[in-house]
């Protein structure tokens, strides 16, 4: 072979391989960004009761609920993508043991729920729990929207329909292509992935107060994500915790931080 037929051929095999795995991305999506975990609480866990919310495409979903104390106010909090109720519950522990009120919403296709996930399911699925916190009475003014990690997306797209109280995003994305584009850099994984859960585009319509909690050595979502939802929602409130990984919304340092803003948040 010449130097040029060589130079070819070699192109030619990256072009396939960049074709092949960019296939594989896009056919593979909901495997790749919604990896329901098999093991997840059958029941209930402690302090907190089943509920069950309707979507507006005939869904019933299991989901969890620990009613306020006297003058404090209720989170409706969604998990990350490889989460269940029980670490959720572990996530807003801090939150709970300061009396607060805490909707754990589960997605369709995880936890047992029927449906398959996605971006516009998982719109739905929270759209029935904030119509479930509203038959209960849950009033807008102490509601508290709180989404960790790929739960970012629904909850920041809910604090945009709705005027709640505040908004809390840990570990959270300006969008899921800037997290697809940033782990690879060789595909144009912008255009291939579906689901775009735009939150750098949406955060500026939220109404009430916003704390974006970030780790700086988050290697899942990098933290540039939480800077560029900052650019975008200047009057919110960014905490970078130094040291603090993809896995900040469990640890200690994140319960006191969340705690603390939402017992300040004006009334």
């Amino acid at each position: 072979m010449t130097i040029v037929r060589v130079t070819l051929f070699g192109l030619l095999v990256i072009a396939a391989l960049a074709a092949a795995a960019g296939a594989a991305l896009y056919f593979n999506q909901q495997n790749i960004f919604y990896p329901a975990p098999r093991d997840y609480p059958r029941g209930s866990l402690p302090g907190y009761a089943i509920v069950h919310t309707e979507t507006s495409d005939g869904l019933r979903l299991k989901a969890l609920y620990r009613a306020a104390q006297p003058g404090r106010r209720t989170i409706v909090f969604f998990h990350g993508n490889g989460d269940s109720l029980a670490g959720a519950a572990e996530a807003m522990r801090g939150l709970a043991a300061d009396g607060n009120g805490v909707l754990l919403v589960e997605y369709r296709g995880y936890g047992g729920n029927p449906g398959s996930p996605g971006e516009a399911g998982f719109y739905r699925d929270g759209e029935a729990a904030m119509r479930w916190l509203a038959s209960e009475g849950g009033a807008a003014s102490q509601t508290v929207i709180a989404g960790n990690s790929i739960g970012s997306g629904p909850a920041t797209e809910m604090a945009t329909r709705h005027p709640v109280a505040a908004l809390i995003l840990v570990s959270g994305f300006s969008s899921l292509p800037d997290v697809a584009g940033a782990h690879v850099r060789w595909l144009p994984v912008r255009w291939l992935v579906r689901d775009r859960f735009a939150n750098a585009k949406k955060i500026g319509a939220v109404e009430g107060d916003v704390l974006i909690l970030h780790g700086d050595r988050d290697n899942v979502v990098p933290v540039a994500n939480a800077r560029r939802l900052h650019g975008a929602r200047p009057r919110s409130t960014l905490t970078i915790v130094p040291g603090a990984g993809h896995g900040l919304a469990y640890s200690d340092a994140a319960q006191e931080l969340i705690a603390d803003w939402v017992d300040r948040l004006p009334d």
